[in-house]
């Protein structure tokens, strides 16, 4: 599921705000780059309002958000949709008792951690990133969430690489994106 799709007019905005960055972290990736976005109050509101539109009446009671980026668009949904907000973090950034899920990346693995007990079985959750791009991060979140109990409803990017099949290890979770770029 795509705003970029469904035809929704702010969607230009958005792709117009968000810079491409070619050849970065390394040659022959595209980067796309949200800060951008966030310069521009129109856009970054109208990213937020998308969202907000889409969960208010879900019955949503938890939003999640994958460190870093999706600390910036997780809170202001939250508190629009009147759900609390959960931090997935990277490994020893959270004090006290915390669960972690494993991923794997290109080179390696990395980890994700919550609190213990931030979530539970009354839970709806909304997982909220950036970006998809292969899955691994969103597929590792979900994981973590319904480790510990909770229901994830959806998963939701401003962006979306689809190209990379991201979509695939999400399972038969939805995901709700906002723009899309093909062929990156």
């Amino acid at each position: 599921m795509s705003a970029d799709k469904d035809g929704d007019s702010r969607v230009a905005g958005l792709k117009n705000s968000i810079r491409a960055i070619p050849d970065w972290p390394k040659k022959g990736i595209m980067f796309r780059d949200i800060t951008t976005l966030l310069l521009e109050p129109k856009a970054f509101k109208d990213s937020i309002d998308m969202f907000v539109e889409r969960y208010k009446d879900k019955g949503i009671t938890a939003v999640a958000g994958i460190e870093a980026r999706g600390f910036i668009f997780g809170p202001p949904i939250a508190l629009a949709i009147g759900a609390k907000f959960v931090c997935l973090r990277k490994p020893r950034k959270l004090p006290g008792e915390t669960i972690s899920e494993e991923y794997a990346l290109e080179y390696g693995t990395d980890k994700i951690e919550m609190h213990l007990g931030a979530v539970g079985p009354d839970d709806k959750v909304l997982l909220v990133d950036d970006l998809v791009a292969t899955g691994g991060t969103l597929g590792a979140g979900i994981r973590l969430l319904e480790r510990a109990g909770a229901h994830v409803e959806e998963c939701a990017c401003v962006i979306e690489l689809p190209d990379l099949k991201g979509r695939q290890k999400l399972g038969s979770k939805p995901l709700y994106v906002l723009v899309e770029y093909e062929g990156e």
